[in-house]
């Protein structure tokens, strides 16, 4: 499981369906039947958290950020495009339905986990860690391919080496880095990137206006956290936690101590992660930090709005082709 440190932001949009799960390489009139179920949207995080210390908290920045929903959108256009130029090389491939294996937070921002833990039911039940379903996102979706698929989808060789079951995805690749892809197949060239490439492309989709929206948010948190409000919080806090017999400079190194031992699910780290929820709530730190953030936040898009209006023209365009695609 990966620890939301201080100064990180999660980055990850999902704008490629690539990285949504597992799939299967063979189609079937099942599958197609299966393809046009509804989308269990049960688990889907809510735009604005609806529980927890962050209920009703939504950070100035994450209007520059498209909604799961819109995500989801997207990504189910890139995928009829990925499987359409697929089948264009002989392969036949069912890649995974966006909106089936949907992330714990509804945006890069994070905020269910921006200032560490928030929802004390969630906490009693998980401790630091989350719901199964909740983590079938980080999943790879090399695994449920071929080498040659691969290849044609992203325009480079599948890794030789798989990380070991159970490795935190902040650990990277294992094994050597991919090597590009060959020039054709079927006798018909690559695209650039593969068809995953390929499907951006048509899209018009700019991975780049993601993180730089992001980066902005990982300016305002870093930037907040010594400010003298978010400082004197944080002492409360941490006094809070000594009194309960805890060591931990902040919420993100009480986070570190959960998975210490484990999954972030065992009954220290419940223990743990209760106290410090409710050390966060005596203190009211997150009310506090989200304060001083937003008013950082409000300044940065102030300093980049040109940038940022450009930014959200171009997800409302991206958005609208995604919709065009049948």
């Amino acid at each position: 499981m990966h620890v939301l440190r201080r100064t990180t932001v999660a980055t990850t949009v999902m704008l490629a369906a690539i990285s949504l799960g597992a799939c299967s390489s063979s189609g079937s009139a099942s599958d197609s039947a299966k393809d046009k179920a509804p989308i269990d949207r049960t688990n889907w995080p809510a735009e604005v958290p609806t529980s927890g210390l962050v209920k009703g908290l939504e950070l100035p920045l994450e209007a520059y950020l498209p909604s799961y929903a819109d995500q989801v959108a997207v990504d189910t256009a890139l995928r009829t495009l990925q499987m359409r130029c697929m089948s264009e090389y002989g392969l036949t491939v069912d890649l995974p339905r966006p909106g089936a294996n949907p992330p714990p937070h509804s945006n890069a921002v994070s905020i269910e986990r921006r200032y560490g833990l928030s929802d004390r039911a969630q906490a009693q039940k998980y401790g630091y860690g989350l719901p199964k379903e909740l983590t079938r996102s980080l999943e790879s979706v090399e695994e449920g391919l071929s080498g040659i698929e691969v290849e044609v989808l992203t325009g480079r060789k599948k890794p030789e080496f798989a990380p070991p079951k159970g490795a935190k995805v902040s650990d990277g690749h294992f094994g050597r880095v991919p090597e590009p892809a060959r020039a054709e197949h079927n006798g018909k060239k690559l695209h650039e990137g593969g068809c995953a490439g390929w499907s951006k492309r048509r899209l018009k989709v700019n991975e780049e206006d993601a993180g730089f929206v992001s980066g902005l948010a990982s300016t305002s948190l870093s930037e907040s956290r010594p400010l003298k409000p978010v400082e004197k919080a944080l002492k409360s806090w941490s006094a809070c936690m000594k009194d309960k017999g805890r060591k931990a400079a902040d919420p993100y190194r009480a986070m570190e101590q959960g998975y210490a031992d484990g999954d972030g699910t065992t009954k220290n780290a419940i223990e743990l992660a209760l106290d410090d929820i409710d050390c966060k709530e005596q203190a009211r730190l997150i009310e506090v930090w989200f304060k001083e953030e937003s008013a950082v936040q409000k300044r940065l898009i102030e300093e980049n709005k040109d940038q940022l209006a450009a930014v959200k023209k171009r997800m409302g365009e991206v958005l609208e082709a995604a919709k065009a695609v049948k």
